[in-house]
């Protein structure tokens, strides 16, 4: 059976509460003795650090590695079809999830699939968070707009103001990527640009805080507790 790995205290304790079943957890002496949600998921094996790290990849694994079953990929027309979509492209896959999205969809090139680093930098927010792939962005989303679904591109220089933006009903939101924005191509195929309004002189937000904006301001508008 093929198996993925995930590591960090956080992303395995989501991956322990998550869809996908955990097949085997490695812990340090010190993690076993500090967490105290290992008996939801198999019995840990006690491991020395030295190995969680070969077997990681990286020393940032906080004591803890997890192999589970491979990520299942959503279908990115079935995302869209659901009542009031509130879809993400490409990923910020812990904001989106705080947020309450549908979904996360992203380009087959040039996008981070889920892997144990993006589990590890989304606190495990993928496992409660479906994720779709599509061969053109701009294709797909010429394909899942209209009446109910409407696509909407952030860029800092955009001419509508979030603040009057309805986020009511079924959208997707394109971020850029970070110092590049939205591809020309993909921007020219959403309904309108998006800007949040900037009381200072910086003339843009980073990619993530500008999507936590944008989301938890759809949130708000979709009355959200």
């Amino acid at each position: 059976m093929t198996r993925e790995l995930v590591y960090g205290r956080n992303a395995v304790r989501e991956l322990y509460r998550g869809a996908r079943e955990a097949l085997e957890t490695w812990v340090t002496e010190r993690a076993a003795a500090q967490i105290p949600w290992l008996d939801a998921g198999p019995r840990p094996h006690v491991k020395p650090e030295r190995a969680l790290s070969e077997a990681a990849g990286t020393r940032d694994h906080q004591g803890v590695v997890a192999w589970c079953e491979p990520f299942r990929y959503a279908d990115a027309h079935e995302l869209a079809a659901a009542d009031t979509p509130l879809l993400v492209c490409p990923e910020v896959v812990r904001i989106a999830e705080g947020a309450g999205a549908t979904g996360v969809v992203v380009p087959a090139h040039g996008s981070a699939r889920v892997t144990p680093a993006v589990c590890r930098a989304s606190a495990g927010a993928v496992e409660h968070l479906p994720g779709a792939v599509t061969p053109n962005l701009a294709r797909y989303l010429a394909e899942v707009k209209g009446p109910n679904l409407w696509a909407y591109a952030a860029d800092a220089e955009g001419s509508l103001s979030l603040w009057e933006t309805d986020l009511r009903g079924g959208i997707a939101l394109v971020l850029g990527a970070e110092g590049k924005g939205v591809r020309p191509l993909v921007r020219r195929t959403c309904d309108a640009i998006v800007s949040i309004p900037l009381a200072g002189k910086v003339g843009s937000l980073n990619v993530s805080v500008a999507a936590a904006v944008l989301l938890f301001e759809a949130a708000r508008q979709r009355g959200a507790p």
